[in-house]
């Protein structure tokens, strides 16, 4: 088995190359790439790399991901997130392979508590999520094989991440403020990684799983429940720290304005993706914890 990895350097592109490359004959790019493109502004040059490579699978861990940036950046977003996955999505269909994609819970208007169902209606609140959700439908019309993950809260070990913030404010301030009225679950770039190895192998044998999943870790929290955890378990690994669990302080979202609106509810119904292939998410202070203890441990 051939397979296209774009986004290689990202946190989920990272972990992306580890799980698939056992799977076959792994081509991981970025967008410095030179012997094939793999910069999703360069439309032309995406199509010629599938014409030429020719994979039975193509994971796309690229995207523009700067959410307030794309309230001024628009075009920008769309080019990378929707134009760019429609290439991508009109190639695969062209080679029959498989495209496997992923999107966000921005998608949804983000209201309400209940976790958001594949089914339900969406309607993004800024341009990043409207970006995205044009590279779902872009996917969708293509008529393409293809696997679409949305996801939420996504941290990696590797590179800047929330908890990291978090680590270092606390060294460095007696207290800290943190959204609490936003809920979601933190998921690690890794277990996105194995689920989407899986899911590939599974889908390559039997082809009626192709669609649309979410893809979370299990429980939920608010950004402030998750800086909680983050310094409890510091503290509990001896690291030393100004401000504790104590002292992080709840605000809500209009304490902390943002040029891109943001959704309350983030939680995601992952029902349908445990059942179809056979999963079982863990809660996300799993893998917050052992992402934490990996950062110790450097």
């Amino acid at each position: 088995m051939k397979i296209l990895l774009l986004g290689k350097d990202g946190q989920v592109g990272w972990e992306l190359q580890r799980s698939l490359a056992p799977l076959g004959q792994l081509l991981a790019l970025n967008s410095r790439s030179q012997a094939y493109c793999g910069d999703l502004a360069n439309l032309s040059g995406l199509a010629e790399t599938v014409r030429t490579y020719a994979p039975d699978v193509i994971v796309n861990a690229a995207a523009y991901t700067a959410v307030d940036k794309a309230e001024s950046e628009r075009e920008q977003a769309f080019r990378v997130n929707a134009e760019a996955v429609g290439v991508l999505a009109c190639a695969a269909a062209d080679c029959g392979a498989l495209l496997v994609h992923y999107s966000t819970d921005y998608v949804f208007p983000g209201q309400g508590t209940q976790p958001w169902r594949e089914e339900d209606t969406v309607g993004p609140l800024n341009a990043y999520g409207e970006s995205k959700l044009a590279g779902e439908e872009a996917i969708q019309a293509s008529a393409c094989q293809h696997l679409i993950f949305r996801t939420c809260w996504v941290y990696a070990a590797r590179g800047k991440n929330f908890a990291k913030t978090m680590l270092r404010l606390a060294a460095e301030r007696d207290s800290l403020g943190v959204i609490d009225d936003q809920y979601g679950a933190p998921t690690g770039a890794e277990l996105i990684a194995d689920v989407t190895a899986h899911a590939i192998t599974a889908t390559r044998a039997n082809p009626a799983l192709t669609g649309l999943y979410h893809l979370a870790a299990g429980g939920e929290t608010t950004w402030c429940g998750y800086a909680r955890y983050v310094l409890e378990h510091a503290v509990a690994q001896g690291v030393s720290l100004k401000a504790h669990a104590e002292q992080v302080n709840p605000l809500t979202t209009d304490a902390y304005p943002t040029p891109a609106k943001r959704p309350a509810n983030s939680r995601l119904d992952t029902h349908k993706l445990q059942k179809a292939f056979a999963l079982t998410l863990p809660d996300w202070r799993l893998g917050v914890a052992r992402m934490l203890t990996e950062i110790h441990e450097k």
